[in-house]
């Protein structure tokens, strides 16, 4: 199993696989079980094409997010950054580029 990728105490380092299989978790929590339909989630995964994502869901994973990893994951500042078509497009893989950023930057 991959490193826990809280960040609490002595945390370890974080990894973008650690973040992408937390990100799985809250997922599932987020969307339910039908989210591994199609098979694992990986970098590449759509949340518009391949997990059709509706608004409400992004609510809640923010909300995840955020419970996750605390205020240095601002994932609505992030996202309200974004033209519409990066929204549309947007990938796990991009989500964990962002929190491992900014979980960096706290360091």
């Amino acid at each position: 199993m991959a490193e826990s990728a809280t960040p609490a105490g002595d945390a370890p380092v974080i990894t973008p696989e650690a973040v992408l299989a937390q990100l799985e978790q809250i997922l599932l929590e987020v969307v339910g079980d039908d989210l591994l339909m199609d098979g694992p989630l990986v970098m590449e995964t759509s949340f518009s094409d391949d997990l059709q994502l509706e608004s409400i869901e992004f609510v809640a994973l923010a909300e995840e997010l955020l419970n996750t990893y605390g205020e240095k994951v601002d994932f609505v500042s992030w996202m309200s950054g974004m033209e519409l078509d990066q929204v549309v497009n947007l990938t796990a893989g991009e989500v964990v580029g962002f929190v491992v950023s900014s979980l960096e930057e706290e360091s």
